[in-house]
């Protein structure tokens, strides 16, 4: 979408200084366009388009340039030669002219031209054939009927036309001007020229009974200088002179302009010769619109379209535009101005002249007057605000005073510098008491250490912690406490420190480990109760039943074969049957293996009897266990062995089990897993319970570690890890065997 690299405006010098000079001038134009033949080519899908500018309507060019490249989908690239006016009356320039565009378009394709001003148009059709061959042409600001003869006469172009306002200017300057006598028209001798004036006479025919009209025709020159001041009283000029066509260097068409702006009231039919130059106005078209719609007609002769089928747009809108100076000195109300005039140059008003201070004082100041509003308001915030804390501060202080915990607050450096009115009289009245650093002082020894280190880890964190540790009272008992602190964080979110919390817990600690010494007092109850159970099963009733089945044995060997003697020996298989399973229950109930062989062989029995009673595989190894642990400990591993297994062979629809046992000098670890079904452990708590829940009760009580690993498809792994107690033998009645006794 760039422009070409060596794309510049072409200044040509048009004026009568000879024909030598301006053929010099073009030759040094022809050899910097013979240098620049080698630039860059555009994208092979970009469009060349070339704009041929006559001068005086370079403004609407941009507008139209971005008018067309919103309306095509590809890049592009514009070249812009500006001409200002062909001599087109020296035959030998317009050649060298032609010939100089030819070389420089000539090695490129250039996809459409678009002339702008009558001037322009004529030279670009004239050459067409020599510079361009059969590219089609586009044209803006180009007079109505200059734009008809073009359509009629030559093919392939198409543009828009704009509306000569000759009627409307001569209309407006009769409604300003009501008491006109005489009309002056000033123009040239052009063609162009001449068709102008012969437009204004026609218009003024309508008012021949009551105007005068005067025509000055010729270059600008004294003889017409002088003429103008020779006009009568009560005429106003129509002026229509380009300053191409003066041909006297020292007086121009702006010093005609000038002298005939300076006795008459002036109008001219295209804005360029009067605004801003002593004339009033006149009625013009919107170049800006007729700029965009020759953009979109230029759009669809690239896409394609025939500019032969494309007509010739025209605004005939035409918008009354007068100087506001001129209004001012020729004395003319606003009033009389028809509706939509647009006036240029307004003088500023008061406020379009100042604004830019005005503005920034009423900012300052609103901005003084917000500041002091919000510093009043600001001050009255911070008022209530030490009201609501003082409030806040007295609320805490009470309700601190009255809980039963022990409240403490340190700052960001662990410095004590709060404790209520409790934790003052636990230790003592001592106002100083547990401040600053000396709350240590009050912590058991055995403790100290470990609370200064997770206070340390807490500073260093700001998170919420908890901890235990015993606390002297200030009868030098010291007392279990449950301390849970959070951190407080300064108005900026910065960490202000912690505020805490003591609870005491001594008489929960004691409440505990009386129930954990009933349970265990229970489960010792159970095992005695198992073993006597066991050993009646096993020394008689397992034994009668063995000397049954001897017998039954020795009354099948006496027989002869018949019928009962089939029913003996079913007899036998059953009296066998039973005392197996009598076996197995003792076992169960109290494994001898367990108290004469050690841990490890009643484990592997277990499985193995289990193995064959349930019809599954149960692998189990061992590593590095001591042949006697603590009596407790081999008795809670051997319980959750069985129940565990139980367990899996009801609920995890698998047939294979792996149960390790393995020791370390200080601890002896039990897994049992298996890779069934899995199952999701907190609901197994809360339906199933007493299985988990007994399993998870034995290892505490021998203050072990329990935990399952399970879910739903990823099987189940239970770990008990011991700490090992000595070895040798446990006191008779241990606390597991009355758990056991008493749950039973």
């Amino acid at each position: 979408m760039g422009k070409w690299q060596d794309d510049h405006a072409i200044g040509f010098g048009m004026r009568a200084a000879g024909v030598s000079l301006r053929l010099a001038i073009l030759g040094t134009l022809l050899c910097v366009l013979s240098g620049s033949a080698a630039v860059a080519q555009a994208k092979a899908k970009a469009k060349n388009v070339l704009v041929l500018s006559g001068g005086h309507g370079s403004v609407s060019i941009p507008i139209m340039e971005a008018s067309l490249r919103r309306n095509v989908p590809w890049p592009v690239n514009f070249s812009v030669a500006d001409l200002e006016t062909p001599p087109f009356d020296n035959e030998t320039h317009m050649e060298v002219l032609a010939e100089a565009f030819r070389h420089k378009f000539g090695d490129r394709k250039v996809d459409l031209v678009i002339a702008v001003m009558d001037t322009s148009l004529r030279f670009a059709l004239r050459y067409r054939e020599k510079m361009f061959p059969g590219v089609p042409i586009t044209f803006m600001s180009i007079s109505s009927p200059e734009a008809s003869r073009v359509k009629f006469r030559w093919p392939g172009v198409t543009g828009v036309a704009s509306a000569v306002g000759i009627k409307e200017t001569i209309d407006l300057a009769l409604r300003l001007h009501p008491d006109t006598k005489a009309v002056a028209v000033i123009t040239s001798q052009s063609t162009t020229e001449n068709d102008y004036l012969a437009a204004v006479q026609a218009e003024l025919l309508r008012y021949q009974d009551r105007l005068t009209e005067i025509d000055l025709v010729g270059p600008p020159s004294g003889q017409m200088i002088e003429k103008i001041a020779a006009l009568p009283p009560h005429t106003v000029a129509l002026f229509q002179i380009w300053p191409h066509e003066s041909d006297q260097p020292a007086l121009g068409v702006y010093d005609v302009l000038a002298e005939t702006t300076q006795h008459l009231p002036t109008y001219c039919i295209f804005p360029g010769l009067c605004m801003n130059h002593g004339g009033i106005g006149g009625a013009y078209d919107d170049a800006r619109n007729d700029a965009v719609v020759a953009g979109e007609i230029a759009a669809r002769v690239l896409k394609g379209e025939r500019p032969d089928d494309i007509p010739i747009a025209s605004n005939a809108n035409l918008v009354a535009t007068v100087d506001w100076r001129e209004l001012r000195r020729w004395k003319i109300p606003e009033s009389a101005l028809p509706a939509g005039t647009v006036i240029l140059n307004r003088e500023p008003t008061l406020w379009e002249k100042y604004r830019n201070y005005i503005i920034p004082a009423i900012a300052i100041i609103v901005a003084q007057f917000v500041l002091i509003a919000a510093l009043l308001w600001q001050r009255a915030r911070k008022q209530k605000a030490e009201a609501v804390l003082r409030e806040s501060e007295k609320r805490f202080r009470l309700m601190a005073d009255t809980t039963p915990a022990l409240i403490w607050m340190c700052d960001s450096n662990g410095k004590v510098t709060y404790l209520n009115d409790r934790r003052i009289a636990f230790t003592g009245r001592d106002p100083k008491a547990g401040y600053f650093d000396a709350w240590t002082r009050y912590v058991h020894p055995d403790d100290r250490k470990r609370v200064r280190e997770i206070n340390t880890q807490a500073m260093q964190s700001h998170r919420p912690f908890s901890k235990e540790y015993r606390l002297r009272r200030k009868d030098g008992a010291y007392r279990w406490m449950l301390d849970v602190a959070s951190p407080r964080v300064n108005g900026d979110g910065s960490f202000a420190g912690f505020i805490g919390a003591a609870i005491d817990t001594t008489d929960q600690k004691l409440a505990q480990h009386a129930l954990e010494k009933v349970s265990g007092q229970l489960i010792e109850a159970q095992e005695k109760e198992r073993r006597r159970i066991a050993r009646d099963l096993h020394d008689d009733i397992g034994q009668r039943l063995a000397l049954l089945s001897m017998e039954l044995d020795q009354a099948a060997q006496a027989g002869n074969g018949s019928a009962s003697d089939k029913n003996l020996e079913k007899i036998q298989r059953h009296c066998a049957e039973i005392a197996t399973d009598v076996q197995s229950l003792s076992h169960q109930l109290h494994s001898a293996k367990l108290e004469y062989l050690g841990i490890v062989s009643a484990v592997k029995g277990f499985c193995s009897e289990f193995s064959k009673q349930h019809e599954v595989i149960v692998d189990f190894k061992d590593r590095n266990v001591p042949r006697r642990p603590a009596k407790d400990i081999s008795l809670c591993l051997f319980r959750i062995v069985q129940e565990a297994l139980h367990n899996a062979v009801k609920y995890s629809g698998e047939g294979r089990f792996l149960v390790e046992l393995s020791a370390t000098p200080e601890t002896i670890q039990l897994v049992v897993s298996d890779a069934g079904v899995g199952f999701d452990v907190e609901e197994a708590k809360n339906n199933r319970g007493l299985g988990l829940l007994s399993m998870q009760e034995r290892a505490h009580l021998v203050h072990g570690f329990f935990s399952i690993n399970s879910a739903p498809g990823e099987g189940t792994r239970i770990v008990v890890r011991v700490p090992l107690a000595a070895e040798g033998p446990a006191p008779e009645g241990s606390a597991v065997e009355q758990h056991e006794s008493a749950t039973r």
